[in-house]
């Protein structure tokens, strides 16, 4: 059983997760110590401090460290089918974090694939 997980707090992001539209998620700050390749993680679903729903069991494919400003249309997309401008990312995740974010910030890109 996993001991790390990757916590969704937006219940919306289940069904892109169970669909596999979603297989990525960008974090605001270096992650790379917390999440590694090849590590096999709890993808998780639910309000912060309350009950949350197992998705499925993912393996990490990749970790990525750069700036926001350097994200490419794809690596956006796959954290939000919706999104695909460096722009619409700032403003989701200032949406998301709930503080102003710019392109100069750094992010973590985090890909990992569902374990059947």
């Amino acid at each position: 059983m996993p001991t790390f997980a990757l916590n969704f707090y937006n219940p919306a992001v289940a069904e892109q997760l169970r669909t596999s539209r979603k297989t990525a998620t960008i974090r605001l700050g270096d992650k790379s110590a917390k999440y590694r390749k090849g590590m096999i993680v709890t993808v998780l679903c639910g309000a912060r401090y309350g009950q949350r729903e197992r998705i499925f069991d993912a393996v990490i494919d990749k970790v990525e460290v750069k700036s926001l400003g350097e994200l490419s249309p794809r690596e956006i997309e796959h954290d939000n089918p919706q999104i695909r401008r460096v722009d619409e990312m700032v403003w989701f995740l200032s949406q998301l974090y709930n503080r102003e974010v710019s392109e100069d910030d750094i992010v973590t890109v985090i890909r990992f694939s569902q374990i059947a």
